[in-house]
């Protein structure tokens, strides 16, 4: 990885050269970087943290999950995702795809903002929970969705798709746009967890998807690093960016876990 100027420090780089972290501010750091990626996915701050309430494992919790998830306002939001949409746009390959995970809170920001700096929305994915939590209020239908933008860095640019694979694994029909998949395992929080996890099998899906083996992927709200664990298992390369040291610890613990023979064998 080439940086411009000084090399920030790594947080965590691992042995095999496959799995970097960097613990810093993502709009700092994204402009250092001298290097163009084959893919992003992105799961930026939702701005719901609005002091509600939800159902987890039967007991009534807050949706808050911290400053960083709170709502400034429409303005505030839009601002946001301009400027961290630009600078990861500069780190993309041309011929690259961008996948963006959101709600109703963040989603029509983001494509909004993708679509004025000229990306090409290639599918809204919308990800079916099937183990969703009971809306609290019974007020409103059950939340059980997430969105995810997959689009392109170029309209002209074709992107890579691995048709046949997705094909296959949907019993040999082509894959629709709507994918049914449970939130987050209890074997996926051995090393803690992050407040939005995203599952293991979400991400190995938008990996193989949309990757080739050895290709580069960034993530630059890494969270827990589920994609840089799918990417590794699937022989990718990664690039991870978050600020805070909690979850970059729980990143580091996850990338061990997956190289240890001995866990992988009980």
């Amino acid at each position: 990885l080439l940086f411009i100027g000084h090399e920030p420090l790594f947080s965590f780089k691992y042995k095999d050269k496959k799995f970097y972290l960097l613990r810093g501010n993502t709009m700092e750091l994204l402009p250092k970087i001298n290097h163009k990626f084959d893919m992003v996915f992105a799961d930026p701050p939702y701005f719901l943290s609005n002091n509600g309430k939800t159902i987890q494992s039967g007991k009534i919790v807050s949706v808050n999950k911290g400053k960083w998830d709170k709502s400034h306002g429409f303005d505030y939001i839009n601002n946001f995702n301009r400027k961290w949409l630009k600078q990861v746009r500069e780190l993309m390959k041309e011929d690259a795809t961008i996948w963006i995970s959101g709600t109703m809170h963040n989603i029509f920001s983001v494509g909004q903002i993708l679509t004025e700096l000229d990306f090409k929305i290639l599918n809204i994915i919308t990800w079916q929970k099937t183990n969703p939590p009971p809306n609290f209020s019974c007020r409103y239908f059950t939340y059980s969705t997430e969105q995810i933008i997959w689009a392109r860095k170029s309209k002209k640019v074709p992107h890579y798709y691995n048709y046949k694979l997705m094909k296959q694994l949907n019993g040999d029909k082509q894959m629709q746009d709507v994918w049914k998949l449970p939130a987050i395992a209890r074997w996926e929080k051995s090393c803690k967890k992050h407040p939005t996890q995203k599952p293991l099998s979400l991400l190995t899906r938008i990996v193989m998807a949309s990757t080739k083996p050895n290709d580069w992927i960034l993530d630059p709200f890494t969270g827990s690093s589920t994609t840089g664990i799918a990417a590794n298992l699937a022989n990718r390369r990664f690039l991870g960016i978050d600020k805070e040291t909690e979850f970059l610890d729980i990143s580091k613990c996850r990338k061990n876990e997956i190289e240890n023979k001995e866990k992988a064998k009980l």
